[in-house]
């Protein structure tokens, strides 16, 4: 068995105004899980050959609000290579937001990004 702990994979993604779910722009907190699944997913291609399976997600924290017109950075790392599992550590991080105080299309970059949405989850693999 190969140990694939500290194993990372990002994946960047703007967020149209299509996925505004609540007033003030808001995305739905589940858009971020689900952006971890893709993570997961790519994670278990590249370690192990097959897409695997989601078991559990745990200490999932909502630290930030997404905004329609952001575009994150969703970035999971392997912290915990067992015999089928493996445990990866998430983080979605706004990168740059879209600027309503100026033109319709104008975005400031985030330095730093700001950090909105961090779990663990367990995927299974065969």
């Amino acid at each position: 068995m190969a140990n694939h702990d500290g194993f990372s994979i990002a994946h960047r993604r703007y967020i149209p105004h299509s996925e505004a779910h609540y007033g003030g722009n808001l995305v739905d907190g589940a858009w971020a899980l689900a952006a971890f699944g893709d993570v997961a997913t790519e994670i278990c291609i590249h370690t192990d050959g097959d897409e695997g399976l989601f078991a559990s997600y745990s200490d999932v924290q909502f630290k930030a609000p997404i905004q329609a017109g952001d575009m994150v950075e969703t970035v999971g790392t392997i912290s915990r290579t067992g015999r089928r599992s493996r445990t990866i550590d998430f983080e979605l991080r706004i990168v740059c937001r879209s600027d309503s105080a100026g033109s319709t299309s104008a975005a400031t970059v985030l330095d730093p990004p700001i950090v909105a949405t961090t779990a663990t989850g367990v995927v299974v693999v065969p």
